[in-house]
């Protein structure tokens, strides 16, 4: 089925990030969109006011009348969809056009001048902040976001006049092979999804062959001492923090929460950058935004000017409360190294700080294989509440738990093994000054709540 043969589209997981973009843009293009989703969220609820009808319950009875014609719907599912799903059973069964969610991205992508940024971390940072640059420089882009970036309040951004297309591309099921781009950025291939690739050589295989789909005559920005070969044909690209590389920063100077830098090519140094969020993994990622703008023709100064402007994403480092009694932070952080990073981050931001963490585990696969990891990274921090697992996709596995992570725990404060329940009273009780939540479950709920009583008990 070719995508101006669709007028209807029909989405398994309509609520995910990535389904959600492009269900917008499905939206945008005046097709009719509808879909199902495990459970009602800000994100559906916004969905619904833009115009898709989405339910909550697997019930054949809940697909509108007018998506049960197989000639011209196309259902996109999203693999975190059971195979036992009754409506995923009734559209194969029914002959309908099935197709993922990257694959429906990759033909999308494939009539444009695609830039893909891969990476087992960092890549929605980056993605946003190129595709901020390239707003804000007025050379303008299409964009499909892993998050919701705070510049836009959106995770699309649409210019049919532009012949640009920024995308995530997720390594999770390989769904990144369906990407041929003209540029492409890889950030961090650190061991993760094991549950679908087994063992580390199988995922460096995969970000090897995504790296050889770059088109020819195109261009690889990589993270330097990735273990990647140099594919054939196209321009390899590294960047850094604070070694040498193609492009990378040094002369880094703290001006409050952020901190001002200066950006290397092999030709030139561009001086005086100030990123709009903190963190010295986010002037990692904005180094990469950088070498991406700068290879597609945006001067440094248009660049130096949008990253100034750049206010991040929801949940990546985001400040939710900032009182001057109390500090509130957000992210998304899934992996001990992501953990690491972000921990360290705010170390750096407040230094003498006494920091306390809410973390809540994602899947039962990860908790299994990162178990020590995940206790070496929380231990960074002075006070760990510890909840229990977000499976997402996952059945539960016999003897995987939160405790795995917990009994490991060798943090100088209080360690709190909790439910969600009784998260807010465990809060009340701790009364911190700098506060983290951490996850990719659903502790994002709890985000809002938790504000309210902080302020409560800050007056």
């Amino acid at each position: 089925m070719k995508l101006s043969e669709v007028h209807k589209v029909y989405f398994l997981g309509v609520g995910g990030i990535g389904m959600s973009a492009i269900a917008r843009y499905f939206l945008s293009q005046g097709k009719k969109v509808a879909g199902y989703d495990r459970t009602s969220t800000p994100l559906t609820d916004q969905l619904s006011r833009e115009g898709i009808d989405i339910h909550f319950q697997d019930n054949l009875y809940s697909i509108p009348g007018i998506f049960k014609s197989t000639n011209d719907t196309l259902v996109v599912y999203t693999p975190a969809v059971p195979t036992s799903h009754s409506e995923m059973n009734y559209f194969r069964k029914e002959g309908f056009t099935l197709m993922k969610r990257s694959q429906v991205l990759g033909m999308i992508m494939e009539n444009h001048r695609g830039i893909a940024v891969a990476g087992t971390h960092g890549k929605t940072t980056i993605s946003s902040m190129i595709a901020h640059i390239f707003r804000h420089s007025g050379k303008s882009c299409n964009a499909f976001l892993g998050g919701i970036t705070l510049n836009y309040n959106s995770n699309l951004l649409l210019d049919p006049a532009s012949d640009y297309f920024i995308a995530e591309a997720d390594e999770f099921d390989r769904s990144f092979l369906t990407l041929f781009p003209d540029m492409a950025v890889i950030s961090a291939v650190d061991d993760d999804h094991l549950d679908i690739y087994g063992e580390r050589k199988n995922l460096l295989a995969a970000f090897q062959q995504f790296a050889s789909q770059i088109k020819p005559g195109g261009v690889l920005v990589v993270k330097k001492d990735i273990e990647l070969r140099n594919p054939d044909g196209i321009r390899v690209l590294s960047y850094a923090l604070n070694s040498k590389a193609d492009y990378y920063a040094s002369n880094f100077r703290k001006e409050g929460l952020f901190n001002r830098f200066d950006i290397h090519t092999d030709k030139e140094v561009f001086s005086d950058f100030i990123l709009g969020v903190h963190g010295m993994l986010n002037i990692e990622n904005a180094v990469a935004a950088f070498a991406v703008a700068h290879q597609s023709g945006i001067s440094p100064e248009k660049i130096r000017l949008a990253m100034a402007e750049y206010k991040g994403v929801k949940r990546r480092f985001e400040i939710i409360l900032n009182t001057g009694k109390v500090l509130f932070i957000d992210d998304y952080a899934h992996h001990p190294e992501e953990l690491k990073a972000f921990i360290g981050s705010v170390r750096d931001a407040v230094p003498n700080a006494r920091i306390s963490g809410i973390f809540q585990p994602h899947l039962y696969t990860r908790t299994r294989d990162f178990a020590e990891a995940f206790s070496q990274s929380l231990s960074l921090l002075d006070d760990v509440i510890l909840l229990d697992i977000y499976p997402a996709r996952e059945e539960p596995i016999s003897g995987v738990d939160s405790g795995m992570i917990f009994g490991k725990l060798s943090n100088k404060g209080e360690k709190i093994l909790c439910s969600k329940a009784q998260l807010f009273k465990v809060v009340e009780e701790m009364n911190p000054s700098v506060l983290l939540t951490i996850g990719a479950g659903d502790i994002d709920q709890a985000v809002d709540p938790l504000k309210e009583l902080l302020i409560r008990m800050n007056p």
